[in-house]
């Protein structure tokens, strides 16, 4: 372990990105299991394996890519680091702090996600308009230190009213209708249990995943604007008679890759 601070190994992380780009980003896009596809969109990227940046949590994924979307400079990061991998909590907050530090404004989260609300089709997109966090885990836990932001941040209005509005006219746009809801985070990595769907849509539970809710606490904490995405890739336990597969989640995902990529550029042209 490196005897540096946590904001050194940040800073030390940002600085290795801003080497290597020709512009910052002030957009950046965390993409889900099964969303990566997106970063291959980007126009003029520079790719950057995460085992390259200093610091950045071990990851299977591929890695961070800075290009352009819309004539905009933006960072995506093809998939994430989870608790559920055994990382510490500020190992998965880790990325967005860095991209905190590059000058990002505008942090768009996103994931693969079950859906507790019966209402919901598999596939549908999802806007995140609150999250519950029942992982156990908060990434501000600890020291504060104020370079990131406060003691005791405001999570009134975690993600972005004026980013949601963004959000539903791109989908207008496209010809998509974009259900709206709350996303509530587990630890994972086994999948719900019927008792707890049923719980968790008592408590309010459109839909349910391992991710996504770090990022924005920390994100907040910085000062960026939040919007949040889920991909309905599957109904949760108990919500149709049959187990849930891994497999589905990820075949779910790329038949709405056309979708969900026309939906961030469209997202992104407003912005």
């Amino acid at each position: 372990m490196s005897k540096m601070s946590y904001y050194d190994q940040v800073q030390e992380a940002a600085d290795a990105i801003r080497s290597r780009v020709p512009a910052l980003p002030e957009i950046a896009i965390v993409l889900g299991s099964g969303l990566g596809d997106f970063a291959n969109s980007l126009g003029a990227a520079t790719m950057m394996p995460y085992a390259e940046l200093p610091h950045w949590p071990a990851s299977r994924v591929i890695g961070h890519s800075v290009g352009t979307v819309r004539g905009r400079t933006i960072a995506a990061l093809a998939g994430r680091a989870h608790l559920y991998e055994g990382h510490e909590v500020g190992r998965v907050a880790f990325p967005v702090r860095v991209l905190g530090l590059l000058g990002v404004k505008t942090l768009i989260l996103t994931n693969a996600a079950g859906g507790v609300n019966t209402g919901f089709a598999q596939g549908a997109l999802m806007v995140i308009d609150d999250h519950i966090n029942l992982m156990g885990h908060n990434p501000l836990v600890g020291e504060n230190d104020e370079r990131f932001g406060p003691r005791f941040p405001d999570m009134t209005a975690i993600y972005s009213s004026r980013l949601r509005g963004i959000a539903d006219r791109a989908g207008r746009a496209n010809h998509l209708s974009l259900p709206h809801g709350i996303y509530v985070a587990l630890l994972g990595p086994s999948y719900e249990t019927p008792a707890e769907i049923r719980y968790l849509r008592t408590i309010g539970a459109d839909a349910v995943g391992m991710s996504t809710v770090p990022e924005a606490i920390v994100a907040r904490h910085m000062q960026m604007e939040v919007l949040g995405i889920s991909c309905i890739t599957n109904m949760a336990a108990g919500v149709l008679p049959r187990p849930l597969d891994h497999g589905e989640v990820m075949a779910t995902a790329a038949r709405v890759r056309g979708q969900f990529i026309a939906l961030l550029e469209g997202i992104i042209g407003q912005l």
